[in-house]
């Protein structure tokens, strides 16, 4: 099995970046129902990205991790309590020194990473003096105080920031496809005020009219319902819906064959069904309310199917769910359009923090201009006072021509005209 399938049940996204598979149980499937299915090599595909900013450094890690046999067998073993506890962290004393020097140096990397990171913040804001130390701190999924060598902490520290992370990970996605619903209604709405009253009328209607084309659509099915997998089954896998058999469909998109549907598996799914409300081509349809209601059936799916709360799906739990009455007969399912995403004073609260934001950013921007403006004074000042010295040097050259004296060169030194 995988790492992931004994890691904390909302770290699944870290999890799919751990290891490659050792060995997925195979599952019978009637090959006579299948057309055309080739297996996945599980080595060629790239592990997701869990959007993590140290994504990278993670998946480093986990592989060089894997390479001790060691340390791979006693992960195997391991439980929840052994990973949240921090003990199978210790076990990095045992692993070779090869693994460990690998270690070292992509913690040095990842320190490295971070330092120019800080350094570039810093010089956008144009502060100096700042200590690189303290600012690392802010980065708690590596152990700073010691930046050349890669520990048992480090491990430890590594696996909670993700666990935690992740944790959070769909939540902060809801919170910011709200946040975007709202400056679209805002950045309307301002757009509005500009309008006379006829053209205002005429947005209006014309907001009226997107909507409803884009609520006119094909009825869509529960995620996760016999309907909605026969669907893909017929449309996407080419096979015949009187021959539907749940056990070959988990099979077909189990599609990394490791036993387990996880969370892009699962997503996959629904495409069909976006598909009937959502088309790039049309100026109704935004497809970033289409990726937040694929979103919305995957956890969905989850919650219903998922069991023992992993993040991830297995065989039997599959089987089960397919029993169940909400299966064969499930409620229908409200798509976005069919929802309000925010009240009136969401709205308005929304609208004054970017009222406060928009008058600091103002602030700034006079407070630039006025240091612009000063620049040019100075500088226009500088340009005359060169231009007066440049007039008092050709007024003395001149004088001095008068004079009978021979002109000087730009050192000072005398100039004598060549005898003829």
């Amino acid at each position: 099995m995988r790492w992931r399938t004994i890691l904390p049940q909302h770290c699944v996204l870290m999890v799919t970046c751990l290891v490659t598979v050792l060995e997925a149980v195979p599952i019978d499937i009637d090959k006579t129902k299948v057309q055309n299915t080739q297996p996945v090599e599980s080595a060629k595909i790239e592990p997701p990205d869990t959007g993590l900013y140290y994504d990278e450094y993670l998946k480093q890690v986990i592989d060089v991790l894997e390479t001790d046999n060691h340390f791979r067998e006693k992960l195997q073993k391991a439980d929840i309590e052994e990973l949240k506890s921090g003990r199978l962290s210790k076990e990095l004393d045992l692993v070779s020194h090869h693994v460990r020097t690998k270690l070292d140096e992509l913690k040095r990397q990842e320190v490295g990473r971070l330092r120019m990171l800080i350094k570039a913040k810093l010089d956008s804001l144009q502060d100096v003096g700042m200590d690189h130390q303290a600012l690392l701190r802010q980065f708690d999924h590596l152990n700073h105080m010691n930046p050349d060598k890669f520990e048992s902490k480090d491990l430890d520290m590594l696996i909670k920031a993700a666990t935690a992370d992740l944790e959070n990970y769909d939540k902060t996605r809801h919170e910011e496809f709200k946040k975007y619903e709202m400056m679209k209604e805002h950045e309307r709405r301002e757009y509005l005020k500009t309008l006379d009253e006829e053209k205002r009328k005429e947005e209006e209607s014309k907001f009226e009219e997107m909507k409803k084309k884009h609520e006119n659509h094909p009825k869509v099915n529960h995620p996760g319902s016999k309907d909605q997998l026969k669907e893909v089954w017929e449309e996407a896998d080419g096979l015949d819906p009187n021959d539907f058999d749940p056990k070959t469909f988990f099979k077909l998109h189990d599609v990394n064959n490791d036993g387990f549907l996880d969370e892009q598996e699962l997503e996959a799914l629904f495409t069909k069904e976006l598909e009937k409300v959502y088309d790039p081509k049309n100026e109704e349809d935004d497809m970033i309310e289409m990726e937040e209601e694929r979103l919305r059936m995957r956890e969905h799916v989850m919650n219903e199917v998922d069991t023992n709360k992993d993040r991830l799906v297995t065989l039997e739990e599959f089987l089960k769910a397919t029993e169940k009455k909400e299966f064969l007969e499930p409620d229908s399912w409200e798509t976005l359009d069919q929802q309000q995403f925010f009240t009136e004073d969401e709205l308005k609260e929304y609208e004054k923090i970017i009222s406060l934001q928009e008058n600091e950013l103002k602030k700034k921007a006079d407070e630039l201009q006025k240091q612009k403006e000063e620049l040019q004074r100075q500088h226009d000042q500088l340009e005359a006072q060169k231009q007066e010295y440049h007039q008092v040097v050709q007024q003395m050259e001149q004088k001095k021509l008068q004079q009978g004296t021979p002109p000087s060169g730009p050192n000072g030194e005398l100039k004598f005209e060549p005898l003829i």
